[in-house]
């Protein structure tokens, strides 16, 4: 049988003593935690370790003997260790040994209760694994990925037995809370034996971080119950505050914020690092809004962008103008019907003038209205961000208008899906009055022909040469709907980066990356003949990509999210594309 021992390597030039750890008899594994010196009274050594037991749930215990040879080997030294096993007994036991020098290693595992022969086959072998006690501590194994052909509850074995020698370490933190300063009857070697590591900025921090909780969340169900009032659930405000984007946005944040400040512990480390993930997405959220707003109120920008956005206003009205005469035209050479030509290009070419108009009568209050969007980056990049696209969608509503009517114009109400009871167009309707009422073929040739089939026909006929007309305009002003998406898609995306990026763990995996372990490996210290095989175990860091996909934040949701499938076929079933997302809407 092979005998993993996995030692402590800030316990490699620690004196003479106990060996404190944990047996798992499962993967035949000793897990080495500290080494305790000599003086010592066997009763307060139990009794320190029955505490930690109580306290950790390790089953701790006096695991051998670990003999430093400094100078030359003292027999009475050899003889006391050996002694040793009557009073702390332990199946088994292992005698692990540094050869002066520091360069042989010698570990030898008795068994009290059956001794083996000395010429058995089945001698135990050792393998001596040293391991950096404070990277696997605070270090968090992650499971690696399910393979496609082994089940979802199948583990393999060597990550069974990490696991086991992770949540070890982890879990008896207790035990390195004593150091060298302390005047305790115990004395013991670990990871920390030479000074606890602390911070005094992050001792206040957490001092303080009780009453700064606690008033903050007062004030966050104070303007949760605010929000909550029955007057925002009336009809026009409920409808309007579920479609913005700025709305959901806010919406979002105060759920994050009422979750970092909730005075509720975290259960596990996966919550308390998808707490600190959201406070440090917070934190860059507000300080890029600060940022930004700083940038508009310097050197007077704000004017600027209002002296420049009517004359930008004005100019795409034209360019729509200038499409709209090449389309009552004869655009790219097409014969259209020119009646419904010149109708429907008056009809577009008056919406426009109304929204020029619209445009000029807003536009002494524009710069108030950037002004007060500029200061709501003080809440942060993204609210900045959603109401800028919200009043991209408000600054294009007339293409969205053009949009609308010619989809309702173009596409047959024969192919589109089911939507509202008044969502049909005029050729769908020709051709269901181009049904006959008749049960079957006799019925229908003594009926002849209907005055409905007729009237249908004719309907029919006239729409199917009108259709190029309709549908040239669908897809001129489809296409404009597409860029006033893609604009909106984009600004979505990067509110999307922000609420969903995981800063602190992807911080954690640059700076230190053993904090985020995806698995170990190996590397051979020494191999001898006659010699414990001597391995260096170290972290292997969790790939970016994996930290991206575990901490990623879920996002606002306020908006489409479409695949390209999705979206083409709306567009040939003449579906509308609505700019936030509807109820039901089923993702790809």
């Amino acid at each position: 049988m092979v005998l993993k021992a996995f030692f402590p390597t800030c316990c490699v030039s620690a004196d003479s003593g106990l060996l404190v750890g944990r047996w798992v008899p499962e993967h035949s594994s000793a897990v080495v935690l500290a080494v305790l010196h000599f003086p010592f009274i066997p009763v307060q050594v139990k009794q320190l370790l029955a505490q930690v037991r109580q306290a950790s749930q390790v089953g701790v215990a006096v695991l051998g003997t670990w003999c430093h040879c400094r100078q030359e080997p003292e027999e009475s030294l050899g003889r006391f260790l050996e002694g040793l096993g009557a009073v702390f007994p332990h199946e088994p036991w292992l005698q692990l040994c540094r050869e002066r020098g520091g360069t042989f290693w010698s570990c030898e595992v008795t068994h009290q209760q059956a001794p083996a022969a000395p010429s058995a086959p089945g001698e135990d072998q050792v393998m001596l694994i040293f391991y950096d006690q404070r990277q696997v501590l605070l270090s968090q194994l992650h499971p690696p990925t399910v393979l496609p052909d082994r089940q979802a509850g199948a583990t393999p074995a060597s990550t069974g037995g990490l696991a086991a020698v992770f949540d070890t370490v982890a879990r008896s933190e207790v035990l390195f809370r004593s150091d060298r300063f302390d005047e305790g009857p115990v004395r013991l070697s670990h990871w920390q034996s030479e000074g606890v590591e602390a911070s005094i900025l992050a001792e206040l921090a957490r001092r303080a971080s009780g009453p700064v909780c606690l008033l903050l969340a007062s004030l966050l169900s104070l303007v949760s119950a605010v929000g909550a009032c029955r007057v925002f659930k009336l009809w026009p405000l409920s409808f309007v505050g579920s479609k913005l984007s700025t709305c959901e946005q806010l919406r979002h944040r105060l759920e994050h914020l009422t979750l970092i400040f909730s005075m509720r512990k975290a259960e596990n480390s996966a919550q308390l690092m998808r707490k600190v993930n959201m406070l440090a997405s917070v934190l860059l959220d507000v300080a890029l809004g600060l940022t930004l707003l700083s940038w508009l109120h310097g050197r007077s920008r704000i004017g600027h962008l209002a002296d420049a956005l009517v004359p930008v206003a004005d100019h795409v009205a034209e360019e729509l103008q200038h499409l709209l005469q090449w389309l009552m035209g004869a655009p790219a050479g097409l014969k259209m019907n020119r009646a419904l030509d010149q109708v429907l290009g008056r009809f577009f070419l008056y919406h426009i003038h109304l929204w020029i108009s619209y445009i000029h009568l807003m536009s002494p209050f524009v710069e108030h209205i950037l002004w007060h969007v500029g200061l709501s980056a003080c809440l942060g990049l993204t609210v900045a961000l959603s109401l800028l696209s919200d009043i991209i969608a408000l600054l294009t509503f007339h293409i969205y208008c053009f949009y609308v009517y010619g989809a309702r114009w173009a596409v047959p109400s024969s192919l589109r899906k089911p939507q509202s009871p008044g969502c049909s167009s005029g050729m769908g309707e020709g051709a269901a009055l181009g049904r006959p009422w008749a049960w079957g073929p006799a019925d229908a040739r003594r009926a002849g022909p209907s005055p409905q089939l007729f009237i249908g026909t004719l309907l029919f006929t006239i729409l199917l040469f009108l259709l190029p007309t309709t549908a040239l305009y669908y897809l001129v002003f489809t296409l404009l709907r597409l860029l006033v998406v893609a604009v909106q898609g984009l600004i979505h995306l990067l509110v999307d980066l922000i609420n969903s990026l995981p800063l602190y763990s992807l911080g954690l995996r640059l700076c230190r990356p053993y904090r985020l372990a995806a698995g170990v490996k190996f590397r051979v210290l020494q191999h001898e003949a006659g010699r414990p095989l001597r391995l260096l175990m170290q972290i292997n860091p969790l790939p970016y990509s994996r930290v991206m996909h575990t901490y990623r934040l879920p996002s606002c949701g306020c908006h489409p999210k479409d695949s390209w499938g999705a979206l083409c076929r709306k567009l040939f079933f003449g579906e509308l594309i609505y700019p936030w997302r509807q109820r039901g809407d089923k993702q790809d």
